[in-house]
């Protein structure tokens, strides 16, 4: 059946009419571990949940991807890193790992190997990359100890990434703010998380 005329331009008008769909915001991807993921906390409380909440409030139109798995470690998120850039596309990618590597006592050129990656793969991928370093107890060694903490500067002066040189600064061993175990902040560390990595984070989120 044909469409007469009148017809014809009534929904044309009504297609141009109607409202195109929603572009979907650019996304930031926190790839990390437990301290990211929220771990014996209420997610909603977790330092991700936060970044989100502060971005909103700050107008920045941004969705945040956590990523971050308890108990994860540089070789487990390289497995995953691929099939997020692919279904994310983020602007930027936060690395919050290798705290795990390091309690295992893995060898260094490993993980500093898989953090390379890590940082290669996001770039490539067209992300801005910020990395978030760690320490580990002194227990280890101050050998293994220090190489350890120095490898995420070395790795962000290389690749000219931003760093966060110690991700729990003010934080660790402070009274009231970590959980009984010693290793995970509590939720009143949160907020201390997120103004850790901010100053870094902040000047990637600009288009």
């Amino acid at each position: 059946m044909s469409l007469s005329t009148p017809l014809r331009r009534l929904l044309l008008l009504l297609a141009l009419l109607a409202p195109w769909p929603a572009l979907a915001a650019p996304a930031l991807l926190v790839l990390g571990d437990s301290l990211s993921a929220a771990f014996g906390i209420d997610t909603r409380s977790g330092w991700v949940s936060l970044l989100a909440e502060r971005l909103a409030a700050r107008g920045l139109d941004l969705r945040v991807v956590n990523a971050s798995i308890s108990g994860d470690t540089t070789a487990g998120g390289l497995a995953r890193l691929p099939p997020l850039l692919a279904e994310h596309r983020p602007r930027v990618v936060v690395i919050e790992l290798g705290g795990n590597d390091g309690l295992r006592g893995l060898p260094l050129p490993v993980v500093r190997g898989n953090l390379e990656s890590l940082i290669r793969a996001s770039r490539d991928a067209g992300a801005r990359v910020l990395l978030l370093g760690m320490r580990i107890p002194p227990n280890y060694g101050p050998r293994y100890t220090e190489a350890f903490h120095t490898l995420y500067a070395d790795l962000a002066q290389r690749y000219e990434v931003p760093l966060v040189p110690f991700f729990l600064d003010g934080v660790a061993a402070q009274p009231g703010l970590m959980q009984d175990d010693g290793i995970h902040p509590r939720a009143e560390a949160q907020p201390r998380l997120l103004d850790n990595v901010w100053p870094a984070l902040e000047p990637l989120l600009r288009p």
